[in-house]
């Protein structure tokens, strides 16, 4: 009975053996298999970030050609732009701001094969200056903005196909309106034909008033330019305009228009009041497209889940 287990233990250790050669083999090309994979991402992601480094590079130098180099030529973005038509946008922003610098920050890379997303956080500033027969204006641009890059690899170079703003703020300041804190808020996305809100809120001192327009443009180009209507903002310095978003699932962009006044004392009775700044704000206002082909069956259907 002795020898008899003995050569079944022996009989499982060698099947053990046996089985655990090819097993131990498995796993250590499963864990080279998970290291390559490991390099390979990596790798990527790394060629994907020297792209956005390209691309600050290349922005900042206005280096037109270069900058084109790391775009598809079937690029679109979320507001219908082709590549054509984005690039004579950068160019003539380079014309406008000879001065812009720019300044990417990657928050997330994700890749799927041959295609990436990438999440990023970008900034760009610039000094303005206005010149003309009666006035000489120095201010300050301002933008920022938080987008989602989808990019494909041709060969062994990755490059953008296709660019969405999540949100975007810009602001455009000249004289004393470059020290006075101010927001204009509106929602980052709205349905197609839906209203929403602009508000518009400044921070004044003391001897400063204001007055300011609301209004809203189509992302088409070009720009159409709005119908202003200035009021005095009087109370909290705060300003607000309700707008119903347009129904040709077009992007939109909520504007404002400031101007500051100044009063000084002239003399005991009377006092100076002057124009002492102005400003050009805009927020981004996606708009999400109707999808005509719900039927009203199908909307019942998904409010009683």
């Amino acid at each position: 009975m002795k020898k008899r287990i003995i050569l079944t233990l022996i009989s499982i250790l060698a099947f053990a053996n046996v089985q655990a050669e090819p097993a131990h083999a498995g796993f250590v090309g499963t864990y080279k298999a998970k290291i390559s994979q490991s390099r390979d991402l990596k790798n990527s992601q790394d060629e994907i970030k020297k792209v956005f480094v390209k691309q600050d590079d290349y922005t900042n130098s206005h280096n037109l050609k270069k900058l084109s180099e790391i775009y598809a030529d079937n690029f679109f973005n979320n507001d219908g732009f082709n590549k054509k038509l984005y690039f004579k946008l950068i160019e003539d922003t380079w014309k406008t701001y000879p001065e812009i610098k720019y300044d990417t920050i990657i928050r997330d890379v994700q890749i799927d094969g041959d295609y990436a997303t990438v999440q990023t956080f970008e900034t760009s500033f610039s000094i303005a200056h206005e010149k003309s027969e009666t006035i000489e204006a120095y201010g300050e641009l301002r933008s920022y903005a938080n987008s989602i890059y989808y990019l494909k690899k041709f060969g062994d170079k990755w490059k953008i196909v296709s660019e969405q703003v999540l949100s975007e703020k810009s602001q455009l300041k000249y004289g004393d309106a470059r020290f006075i804190k101010m927001d204009l808020t509106a929602p980052r996305v709205v349905n197609s034909g839906e209203e929403y809100t602009a508000s518009l809120s400044l921070d004044l001192g003391e001897n400063e008033s204001a007055i300011a327009s609301i209004d809203k443009q189509l992302v088409i180009h070009p720009l159409e330019k709005p119908d202003e209507a200035f009021r005095t903002l009087i109370g909290e310095n705060e300003l607000e305009r309700v707008f119903r978003a347009n129904a040709n699932n077009i992007n939109e962009y909520a504007t404002a228009s400031i101007g500051i006044a100044k009063a000084e004392p002239y003399d005991e009775t009377r006092a100076q009041v002057y124009v002492s700044g102005i400003a050009f704000l805009m927020t981004r206002v996606n708009v999400v497209p109707e999808n005509k082909f719900i039927t009203e069956e199908d909307e019942n259907a998904q409010k009683t889940k």
